[in-house]
């Protein structure tokens, strides 16, 4: 760990490739974990997030290794083929793999014990308990459904019908991936399309699974369970999260022309880049194509004149983890940028909603909150810059910070470099490689 300052550049432009899909490596690795064969991974995102669900899937049986070429060969184990782990499951600060796991362990017939670091362990996993519970597992818990837990799976597992509460494709897929190992068919109903990496998964390692719409824009998804998955190739995208702060740092910094290969564009996930649009960013595509059924592109970032705009609270399920990010682009916009509906950001890595507004005024920027909505003032050009951020464990806030220094006047700072690499391994490498300045403070 260290602290890190990312002073202004004169040039930020290059060419790069950035980590895989996190949401995509995650469920890669436990769905071929379940099928018959093996499964063949390129481009898997090998931050730390990824490696403790990897190491995880090993303690219950599951041979998940890199090789020498960078793939990852999964030797599965089929639908509820999975033992119980000799050791405890830490998942680090992934509460992805936490909860997707929860999930994949909750219709087995043993106890899985759960842990992570400080920053897990304060975040709620009663969002899972919850559905899973009724499928016949029973979680044990601390207070307020946190960890360290554990998860004592169902000797006979029940399909369920599940109305998701808010949308959320952690909560969505764990569901989706407990009802695997039970008979008949488990529903999940969202009354907001979230993320459906999951479903295209499930269907390209062969599950049978419907989508119907409902009424109001939402959707019915419908699971046969314990299917024959089938071991197939998965070449994962480039994580469009990652994307955005080597793109974004092209829109803010001087001379920027950034070009990022291979980003997955899925629609559900594609929210940040319809606001950039709107806010008048300057973004070209190239080569779109689909790899395992998901939207890819090329993707060139070039200095823009960004105005301010309202972010819609129906959009946010479609860019929740890129708000960050996006708030450091809209303190170096013209006018007020309103980001509505931002609950769910209470209750990440870290309160990311107070996380934000605090760095943002550490760099001089104009920033309040209004219940749920995030409101950054700016007057065309960034702020004056400065800090140290807090970044409270969090590597989204590290590295929205870290991209606001490359354009701000006197650099920003931010206190620990520590999570970074849970998404992003080699992040200030490949942002000084494009002609950023961040180094660690003396």
């Amino acid at each position: 760990m260290a602290a890190l300052v990312s002073r202004p550049c004169n040039r930020f432009a290059g060419d790069v490739r950035v980590p895989g899909d996190k949401s995509i490596s995650h469920r890669a690795l436990m769905i071929g974990a379940l099928a018959a064969g093996e499964t063949v991974i390129a481009g898997l995102l090998e931050g730390d997030d990824v490696l403790r669900t990897a190491a995880a899937l090993r303690l219950m049986g599951v041979a998940a290794d890199r090789q020498p070429d960078g793939t990852w060969r999964v030797h599965g184990v089929g639908v509820g083929g999975l033992g119980e782990p000799g050791d405890v499951l830490d998942l680090g600060n992934s509460g992805t793999g936490a909860r997707l796991l929860m999930g994949l362990v909750a219709t087995h017939p043993f106890t899985a014990h759960f842990t992570g670091d400080g920053s897990l362990r304060r975040r709620p996993m009663a969002r899972i308990a919850e559905p899973v519970s009724r499928m016949g597992a029973r979680v044990i818990a601390r207070e307020g459904g946190r960890m360290p837990l554990a998860v004592i799976g169902a000797q006979e597992p029940v399909p369920i019908a599940y109305d998701l509460p808010v949308p959320s494709a952690q909560v969505k897929s764990a569901v989706l991936l407990a009802g695997l190992n039970a008979p008949g068919t488990t529903w999940v109903v969202e009354t907001r399309p979230s993320r459906d990496h999951t479903e295209l998964m499930l269907r390209h390692f062969g599950a049978d699974l419907a989508i119907e719409p409902t009424t109001g824009g939402g959707r019915a998804i419908a699971l046969t369970g314990q299917p024959e998955l089938t071991a197939r190739p998965v070449r994962v995208p480039g994580d469009p999260s990652s994307a955005a702060f080597p793109g974004i740092a092209g829109l803010i910094a001087g001379n920027g022309e950034v070009t990022v290969r291979n980003v997955g564009l899925n629609p559900l996930r594609a929210g940040l880049y319809e606001t950039l649009a709107e806010m008048g960013a300057d973004i070209a595509y190239a080569d779109r194509r689909t790899e395992a059924g998901e939207p890819v592109a090329d993707l060139t970032f070039r200095s823009s004149r960004l105005r301010g705009v309202v972010v819609p609270a129906a959009r946010a399920p479609s860019m929740i983890d890129e708000y960050p990010v996006l708030a450091v682009a809209a303190a170096c916009a013209d006018g007020e940028t309103r980001m509505q509906g931002l609950a769910e950001l209470r209750v990440k890595e870290s309160d990311r909603l107070a996380a934000i507004a605090d760095g943002l005024a550490r760099a001089g920027a104009d920033v309040t909150i209004e219940g749920d909505d995030l409101i950054v003032r700016g007057n065309g050009r960034p702020p004056a810059g400065g800090g140290p951020v807090e970044t409270r464990m969090d590597h989204r806030i590290a590295m929205a910070f870290l991209v606001l220094g490359t354009a701000a006047a006197d650099g920003v700072a931010i206190d620990d470099d520590g999570h970074i690499a849970t998404s992003f391994p080699g992040f200030v490498a490949l942002m000084n490689g494009l002609g950023g300045r961040i180094e660690a403070t003396a």
